[in-house]
């Protein structure tokens, strides 16, 4: 089924008959050939935490729907939802969502959830937000609510990726969101991107899984081996990098958070970022 059929009537009765949305999206960019964004209409009935990941899909060949879990780019309060998706050539589903073009549809769930939330957090001083690749979606939700401001002074966001072109919303983490008027005054000296490349020449290079274990990243941030006591840290990446980061922040006696039990770090376990 063609993208173009996914406009019609067939996608409103797939839509009502298995309880999801229909929605039309707004606007599609193109980081690279590997990556990109999109946003779609939000139902003024949806509710969500930001940091959550809710249900994204399109109708398959046999006519149900073939679904995704992905992260909402959008803080809890924005008007549209925002995704990040890479390009899998062969993927069932992005290998279609990939050709998106405003005025097309998706199928969206009803029930967002995942456990990068602030509440599964202990209050501390430092929320460090490190993830690799589309990893990075949610965190750029949970850095433009209000609430991540109220409970923590200083927050990060370290974002992993091989070559700097994949380095997507760098001038929004730079520049853009420091100039935003309620954000920009908010965090002004409170707030730090940090981007690191595997591949290529660039300022911060490796692995940030690497520059944590030399001590680079806390040297980088300014901070000594006792700020772990006060840091809480929110993981989302591939599988191999969230069991690697759970062993760096285990090792160090930090314990993970839940919903009911907040604790010193929180990893997205649901789908592979």
């Amino acid at each position: 089924m063609a993208l173009s059929d996914a406009g019609g009537d067939d996608l409103d009765t797939i839509a009502e008959a298995r309880g999801l949305y229909a929605l039309r999206v707004l606007w599609v960019h193109h980081w690279t050939p590997d990556l990109f964004s999109f946003r779609v209409e939000r139902p003024q009935a949806l509710r969500f935490r930001s940091g959550e990941f809710i249900m994204i899909g399109l109708p398959g060949e046999d006519g149900r729907p073939l679904m995704r879990a992905y992260s909402l780019v959008s803080p809890s309060w924005e008007e549209h939802l925002e995704f990040f998706s890479v390009k899998v050539p062969n993927g069932p589903l992005t290998s279609r969502l990939q050709h998106l073009e405003v005025g097309d549809r998706i199928l969206l769930g009803r029930k967002p959830t995942g456990t990068l939330v602030i509440d599964a957090l202990k209050p501390g001083e430092h929320l460090m937000m490190i993830g690799t690749g589309t990893g990075l979606a949610p965190f750029l939700s949970v850095l433009r609510d209000p609430e991540t401001h109220e409970k923590f002074a200083h927050i990060v966001i370290s974002h992993t990726v091989r070559q700097k072109e994949e380095l997507a919303y760098r001038t929004f983490l730079e520049e853009e969101i420091r100039e935003d008027e309620i954000f920009g005054e908010l965090l002004r000296d409170r707030y730090t991107y940090y981007p690191t490349v595997t591949r290529g020449e660039f300022h911060t290079r490796g692995r940030i899984t690497d520059r944590i274990r030399e001590g680079l990243f806390r040297e980088d941030l300014g901070l000594t081996i006792e700020n772990r006591a006060t840091s809480r840290f929110m993981i989302c990446g591939s599988m191999a990098f969230n069991k690697e980061m759970e062993a760096i922040l285990s090792g160090w006696g930090l314990v993970e958070g839940t919903h009911s039990i907040p604790g010193d770090y929180v990893m997205e376990r649901a789908f592979v970022g």
